[in-house]
Formats: C-alpha cells, sequence, structure tokens
C-alpha cells in the first residue's frame, strides 16, 4: 500500500554574527584600569544591544604602548581566534587604538579580510567590510600614526607659549591647593596639615614617621588614601608650596616617553606664581635636613627600614584612647619576655588604663585567627570575593565611560583651536581666552569622572587583596608557628579592645575579633 508522508519545510536559522571587542589603555595606572573596565562595559551592553550580534568576547590590552603590535598580547590573542573561525566581526574605537603604525594596521586589517573578520571603527565610522579599496584605510591609518605627533607637537608649542607668558594653568594643583578660575587658591585645613609636615621633618621626624601619624589622626590624602613615605617625600620636594611653579620638569621623546627634565629642555621658574604656603627659608631647611639624613644613612629617603623593625611595629593600636603600642622588654626572675604597651599609658597612666599585652600572646591570636580564614575559606571567603565583585557595577562604568567621551572632545576642541593659532588664523589672545576655559571644563571633568574612579578604584583595591589571601590560604595545612611575612602581607592593623580581645583589621576589608590568652 502507497503511503505519503509530508516532509515538513525547515526553517533555516540564521546565524547571528559573533563580534568581539577590542579595547587598550597606554598605562597600568589604576585609573587607566578602572577605564578599561568602562571600555569593556560598554561594549558588552553595545554589542548584546543589536540582536543580530552575538557577544564574541572582550580582548584587551593593558600598560602598553600602541606602536608595536608584537608588545601586544590581547591583540595577538584576538586575532588567533579569528584564525580559529570563533569571531565574525571586530569592534575598536579607533584606527589609533588599533594600531598607530600603518603598515601593521594594514597587514592586520589585510589578514582579517582574507579571515572572512571584518572591522568596524567607531570614531572613523569606517568597516572594512563594506570598503572598494583600501584607499581611505590608508589614509586615516595614516593620519592616526601622524596623529600623536601633531598632537604633542602643537601641545608643546601651546605650553611653551603659555610658560613664557605666565599664563599657563596648573591642570592638577598639589595637596594643600585648589583651582578656581584659574587660580591656585589656598585649602586651610590642608595648608595646616602641609606646614605640620615641614615642621616634623625640622624636628628630626622621617618622612615614614610622619606618614605613619598622620594616618593614626585620620588625615585624609590628596586621593583620600592612605599617607605613605613617598607621598611626604613629594611634599617636601614641592616648590610650589613657597608660592613659586618651575614648569617643564618632565619631558615627552620623539617615542612618546615621559623623562625627568634633567636640563634636555629649558624650565621656566615663575615666582609669585600663587600664595604660599611656607617660606623659601624653610622649605630649604627642610630640604637639606632629608639630604643630611641621607647621607648620614646612605640611603637617601628610604626611612621605612629604619623604622619597622618587628611586623608588629606601628601596627597595633589601642582600644581606649587610639594610641600605637610600643613593643618593650619585661625583665622577670621567672624569664624576661617581649610586650605591647600603650605609648599614652606608658607616658600618663591617667590618660590611658589600657595594661601591656604580649607579644607570644599577640602571635598565637593571629594564628588561631588564620587557622579559622584557611578552615572556612570556601564558606566565608570565596562568597564574599564574589560580593565584592560586584563593584563592577555598569552603570559606575558607563559613567566613567560617558566623562571619557567628553575629555575626548575637549581635547579635539582644543587640537583646533591649537592648529588655528599656529597657522595664524587666530588671534592669540582670543585663542588663550578659549583655550583657557577648554582646560578649566578638563579639569572639572577630570574631577568629576576621578570621584567615580575612587569611589570603584576602594572596592578594587579590597577585590585584589582578598584574591592574595585566598591564594595564600586555600589548600594549605594549618600555620603551626607565626610568620612576620604572613602578618605584614594581609593584615592593615590590630585594635587592642582589651588584654583578653583583640580586632584584625584585614587589608581586603574584614575586621576579625579573637581572643587573647591569659598573661
Amino acid at each position: 500500500m502507497k503511503r505519503i508522508t509530508k516532509i515538513e519545510e525547515k526553517k533555516l536559522e540564521v546565524r547571528k554574527i559573533r563580534v568581539a571587542a577590542y579595547c587598550r589603555v597606554s598605562t597600568a595606572s589604576e585609573e587607566q584600569l578602572i577605564s578599561l573596565d568602562a571600555q569593556k562595559a560598554h561594549y558588552e551592553e553595545y554589542i548584546k544591544a543589536n540582536d543580530s550580534w552575538e557577544y564574541a568576547g572582550l580582548y584587551y590590552d593593558e600598560g602598553v604602548s600602541g606602536t608595536k603590535k608584537e608588545h601586544r598580547d590581547g591583540l595577538l590573542k584576538l586575532i588567533a581566534d579569528c584564525e580559529k573561525g570563533l569571531i565574525d566581526m571586530i569592534i575598536t574605537k579607533s584606527i589609533s587604538r588599533f594600531s598607530r603604525n600603518t603598515t601593521d594596521c594594514l597587514e592586520l586589517v589585510r589578514k582579517l579580510i582574507d579571515l572572512n573578520v571584518m572591522v568596524f571603527f567607531e570614531k572613523e565610522n569606517l568597516n572594512t567590510g563594506q570598503m572598494e579599496s583600501e584607499l581611505m584605510l590608508s589614509i586615516l591609518s595614516g593620519l592616526a600614526e601622524n596623529e600623536s605627533v601633531s598632537i604633542s607637537e602643537n601641545n608643546k608649542w601651546s605650553i611653551q607659549k603659555r610658560f613664557q607668558n605666565g599664563t599657563f594653568i596648573i591642570g592638577y594643583p598639589p595637596y594643600g591647593y585648589k583651582n578656581e578660575n584659574g587660580e591656585m587658591i589656598i585649602i586651610p585645613e590642608q595648608a595646616e596639615i602641609v606646614r605640620k609636615i615641614f615642621a616634623d621633618t625640622l624636628l628630626g621626624k622621617s618622612s615614614h614617621t610622619i606618614a605613619k601619624e598622620l594616618n593614626e589622626q585620620g588625615a585624609v590624602s590628596k586621593r583620600g588614601g592612605k599617607w605613605t613615605s613617598g607621598t611626604i617625600v613629594s611634599i617636601l620636594h614641592n616648590e610650589k608650596y613657597t608660592g613659586d611653579a618651575i614648569f617643564q620638569k618632565t619631558y615627552t621623546d620623539s617615542r612618546f616617553n615621559r623623562h625627568v627634565n634633567h636640563g634636555e629642555c629649558d624650565r621656566y621658574l615663575f615666582q609669585g606664581h600663587h600664595e604660599a604656603i611656607i617660606s623659601h627659608e624653610i622649605y630649604e631647611k627642610a630640604n637639606e635636613v632629608m639630604n643630611q639624613r641621607g647621607r648620614e644613612k646612605g640611603n637617601g629617603e628610604n626611612t621605612q627600614r629604619y623604622q619597622n623593625r618587628y611586623g608588629f611595629s606601628g601596627k597595633i593600636r589601642c582600644g581606649e584612647c587610639g594610641g600605637v603600642l610600643k613593643r618593650r622588654i619585661h625583665y622577670k626572675p621567672s624569664g624576661d619576655y617581649a610586650a605591647w604597651s600603650c605609648k599614652n599609658h606608658i607616658e600618663n597612666k591617667n590618660a590611658c588604663s589600657m595594661k601591656y599585652v604580649t607579644d607570644d600572646a599577640l602571635k598565637t591570636a593571629f594564628l588561631t585567627m588564620m587557622n579559622k580564614l584557611i578552615f572556612a575559606c570556601r564558606k566565608m571567603l570565596i562568597p564574599l570575593l564574589r560580593n565584592l565583585q560586584g563593584y563592577h557595577d555598569k552603570g559606575y562604568l558607563l559613567q566613567i565611560q560617558e566623562y571619557e567621551m567628553k575629555l575626548e572632545k575637549n581635547i579635539e576642541k582644543r587640537q583646533v583651536l591649537m592648529s588655528l593659532v599656529s597657522g595664524g588664523l587666530l588671534e592669540s589672545a582670543l585663542f588663550n581666552k578659549e583655550n583657557n576655559a577648554l582646560i578649566l571644563e578638563e579639569q572639572r571633568l577630570w574631577e568629576e569622572k576621578n570621584k567615580v574612579i575612587y569611589s570603584v578604584s576602594g572596592d578594587r583595591n579590597k577585590v585584589e587583596t582578598l584574591q592574595k589571601l585566598i591564594k595564600c590560604i586555600s589548600g594549605r595545612e594549618f600555620l603551626t608557628e607565626y610568620d612576620d611575612e604572613l602578618f605584614i602581607a594581609h593584615v592593615d592593623h590590630i585594635t587592642v579592645v582589651s588584654r583578653t580581645e583583640v580586632i584584625f583589621s584585614l587589608k581586603c576589608g574584614l575586621n576579625l575579633k579573637e581572643r587573647l590568652r591569659e598573661q
């Protein structure tokens, strides 16, 4: 018996275009790495918003130059995945982000075209899959290769003119000052700290000691972080606190590398540029004290190694008065032992009643705390890490990306102005007016962007330190001996609540209470 079976029409499924993005930043600084996260968030949203596209990943390089493709692992991995047939299209911000070298750019694009992979350059609105010839890409990539040179030369010309006529605006004033309408204005509360730093230096305190005391007092640094010895030294060396300003302390060579200016280029001293915080006499005496200390110790300005003889040094705080505990040896008939005593209690028992805690008791408490973390690593630390990694809030990152786009437009406007004035098409007075307005706008945008960056940066640091802690203790046997290096690596400070209880404040943000054995 004949039988007919209907074969249903097979609907062809349209395969989505697999789109990847490529990002690059030129340096590996904290701000640039957060900027990189912002770029990644932007492209992820951009690609997933197109229904005909399939998100194929983000490839990026950090802390490398765009001039040579051989030094860019992210780009090389992207090309390798294209060769494996995993990608149909690449999106990148501009030709200069892809490559500033014309030969490399054309070579890469030709190779990708042979692999049937398109490249879309956002800034130039250029899609290699729609090009009839390489002429436009060749022209644009040539312009990209010369872009840095052109911008650099025009910037140098403009800055040199402003150095010479005294109209240069310091866009990022040092600690103690703020910028108002192009003028450096003193911030009174910060100026007091600057004066204290110079005064303490003249009293013989090291830069490390000054930084430690400022941290203990809760003083806020320029970026809201902790004070360091290097920060103190840079303040002591900064002539701007005398009211003077030296311009062109650094310069950029033909390969765009930054160098300290030791006389290779002219420098410009502007005396009385702004209101002084300290006198020239104090500035010179403080720097002489630092130089003398360096000559005596033979270590320049690295004084920290003379301050921290023990892992606990400077890291134990009194829970009653907030003072720092000092190490002392207690001599007893039954045997000598090391103990930590509050310096305020030592000087005046009525000012603080906190008695000493023994060195051994603190070390035993640290071992107990670390062993608890080793035991609970999977149940406590790894979930905490996942929670902290939620700092990659796309709203914040996209906000950072928006500020960066505005900053780029600002740079483009200034570039046009510089081209006009250098070509004699714009009067210097009008150029200075418009250029200074753009500089002030740039400063405002940077300040607003940095507020977002610093809020993200704090959690980023916690993530990194927590990752280090997890890596250190994951799968590790329980500790049986105290290790100074382990303590320094993971503990920010200890607060002695009483002779029977302490709190370990870890660098990752955890605060863990621990009992002290009887003393």
